[in-house]
Formats: structure tokens, sequence, C-alpha cells
């Protein structure tokens, strides 16, 4: 058995675009549930959320993470794709764009999560560096998103730049 063999592509091909949905569907899940739990400013429910999202992320996110490269090159080599093809530098330029966005973000989470913590054991209000850092969480998420939608649209539009 040789992974190399141009009759694994199908393979290749399903475990990319399936990591691919696992970014897409974990992102897009992580931030709405984190947003909706900071909306009722709730520090046990938003605690009890944070560590779900941190968990989730860790499980579902950080394995597509590490699964996308791998699956990409392994799809390239079998179809023959050089890594200077345009739509694909770009993707992988973009990939690691997101990266720079997404290694903070989990560490924030894993903050809001402890300072939400504190608050709730305190039966205090949330303090003023959650709102802080959720702030930078929120902005941060943006471009990290949109960026795996590009790349989703790089990958099956394969635009000739």
């Amino acid at each position: 058995m040789n992974i190399l063999d141009p009759a694994f592509e199908p393979v290749a091909r399903f475990l990319h675009v399936a990591g691919a949905t696992m970014l897409i569907g974990a992102g897009a899940g992580i931030a709405f549930f984190m947003v909706m739990a900071r909306r009722t400013r709730n520090p046990a429910l938003i605690a009890h959320v944070a560590q779900s999202v941190v968990v989730a992320d860790f499980l579902f996110t950080a394995t597509a993470v590490v699964a996308q490269p791998i699956t990409g090159l392994w799809l390239a080599w079998l179809i023959g794709w050089p890594l200077t093809e345009p739509w694909l530098l770009a993707s992988i330029l973009l990939y690691v764009m997101i990266g720079l966005f997404w290694l903070p973000v989990v560490f924030i989470q894993m903050r809001l999560r402890d300072l939400a913590r504190q608050a709730a054991m305190a039966g205090t209000p949330l303090p003023e560096q959650f709102d802080r850092l959720y702030r930078i969480w929120f902005v941060c998420g943006w471009p990290a998103f949109a960026g795996v939608l590009v790349i989703l649209w790089l990958m099956t539009a394969r635009p000739g730049f």
C-alpha cells in the first residue's frame, strides 16, 4: 500500500474536504456559542460555555489545523499541482495568516474562561479585563474565519491570477 499512488487521490480529497468542513463548522459553532454566552453576562454560564469552547477548539479545530496542510500537500502531490501555483500559494499564505490570528484566540478563550470562573466563584460581575479580552477575541476571529472562507473559494475555484 503506497499512499503516494494516484489511486489514493479520492481519499486525500475526502480527508481534505472533511478537514475544511471541520474548520468552518467548529469555528462558526465556537464563535456563536461564545458570543451568545457572553451576551448573558452570567459568569457561571460563560465559564461553562467557555470550557466547552476550549475543549472543542482543541478537539476539533486543532485536529483539523494539523490535518489540513498534511492532506493538502498529499493531495497536491497526487494530482501533480506545484505549490507555486498562484491560487495554492495564496491559500498557503492565508493559512499562515489565519494561524497568526487563531493562536492568540485559543489562549484568550482560556483566559476568558478563567476570568468568568473566578467571577462566578466570587459572586461578582465580570471584570473589565474580561470585556477587553473578549473584544480582542472577537476582532481576531473575523479575519481568521474570513480567511478560511477565502481559502475554501480558492480551493474550489482555483482561479488563474
